[in-house]
């Protein structure tokens, strides 16, 4: 995994980040090197000026008109690569270098007509999508009317060249707002996968604690209670809280790891412990049917269990408390259904908490629903999970 990180690092750092503004001197050195190979069409203007065809005046104002044209198609083009000008700004820009290159081209002749080549890629670069559609072909068509006036045999060799470099620069700029589109959703994922995986832990370690420091509070009071009297059961109290610990202590790092699947069975069998060890009357069963249950959907029954049983044992003050575990027919298609309920007070009445909003966004995952609220003698709490039939069983297999 470190060397398939490595090796995607690397040519980022090398090559250029599209989208971007530089950051450093090299990466703006990177940038213009992919700008200045363009340039080419400026050699024939250069060597009209350097040989000597014109008058002393016209060579200085062709000089002067070739700076400025290329400092403002260079300033536009590079400063377009990381926070663009505002639109006024370049609109503005554009319109100057079609009025420079219509006027060197009537005064200086046809080897001025590849400044066309700049102005197309300048609109389809820096202006938006929309007007450089149009303006891209409005400059093809201004290159073939001043050509027909200085030379149309090359305009027309141009023609072509003055129309697809503009557009390949429209689908240029949609390529970089996608690269830069892509870059944002994959941070945008990566934050969404950290903040699951911390929902995650957070849901885990409160059903683990909740539970197990429910029980060991239980059992403290209850060996506090029998020490001076009875202290064989005292110290019996004492070993089932070591016992207790070391299990959750176990629990919390599986869970941390990433591979606690608590089990429908053994979290029967806790209930029964729990319940009792709390002075309630428990109905509990022994062997559920889970044939055909996924991991998954049966470890999101054992949490709500264990939820259920810990708000039991800790909020509910009751006397009995009955849980099942059946198989229905619902409108939805088969359900296995998981129920448990007491005859006590239902806890402080606030509002669901966090346990029951992790249990809800467990179920949830797993397809299936929570329900929790006053039953006919106290507190009931209702989670149901897709059960597949005999024939889905069968058919899987």
């Amino acid at each position: 995994m470190t060397e398939d990180r490595r090796s995607d690092e690397i040519p980022a750092e090398r090559l250029v980040r599209m989208g971007e503004a530089p950051r450093n001197m090299t990466e703006a050195m990177r940038k213009l090197v992919w700008i200045v190979p363009w340039l080419v069409f400026l050699a024939s203007p250069v060597s009209d000026l350097a040989g000597g065809h014109h008058t002393a005046g016209a060579t200085a104002a062709g000089g002067t008109g070739l700076v400025t044209f290329t400092g403002i198609y260079l300033g536009l083009v590079f400063r377009n690569m990381g926070q663009p000008l505002p639109g006024r700004v370049v609109g503005s820009l554009v319109a100057v270098l079609f009025v420079l290159a219509v006027v060197l081209n009537l005064t200086l002749g046809e080897h001025w007509l590849g400044l066309f080549v700049y102005v197309s890629v300048t609109c389809g670069a820096t202006l938006p999508l929309r007007t450089a559609y149009w303006t891209i072909p409005a400059t093809t068509v201004a290159m073939i009317l001043v050509g027909l006036r200085v030379g149309p045999d090359t305009a027309w060799g141009l023609f072509l060249v003055v129309l697809l470099v503009g557009y390949s620069m429209t689908g240029v700029r949609q390529l970089v707002r996608t690269t830069v589109e892509l870059r944002k959703a994959r941070v945008t994922v990566a934050q969404l996968a950290a903040n699951e995986e911390r929902l995650r832990l957070a849901r885990d370690l409160h059903d683990l604690l909740g539970h197990s420091l429910s029980l060991i509070t239980l059992k403290s009071e209850l060996a506090g209670r029998m020490l001076p009297d009875h202290p064989d059961k005292a110290a019996q109290q004492v070993a089932d809280i070591e016992q207790v610990s070391r299990q959750a202590l176990v629990d919390v790092r599986e869970a941390v790891t990433g591979y606690r699947r608590p089990r429908l069975a053994a979290e029967l069998a806790g209930a029964q412990v729990a319940l009792t060890a709390a002075g309630v009357v428990a109905e509990v069963p022994a062997e559920p049917d889970l044939a055909g249950i996924p991991e998954e959907t049966e470890a999101a029954l054992a949490w709500a269990l264990r939820e259920a049983v810990t708000n039991v044992v800790r909020h509910s003050g009751a006397d009995r408390c009955t849980v099942e575990v059946l198989r229905r027919q619902t409108l939805d298609g088969p359900v296995l259904e998981l129920a448990v309920e007491d005859d006590g007070s239902g806890g402080s009445g606030k509002g669901p908490g966090n346990g029951l909003t992790g249990l809800t966004e467990r179920l949830e995952k797993a397809g299936g629903t929570l329900e929790a609220g006053r039953g006919r003698r106290g507190f009931r709490l209702v989670a149901r999970v897709p059960a597949p039939t005999a024939g889905d069983v069968i058919s899987g297999a």
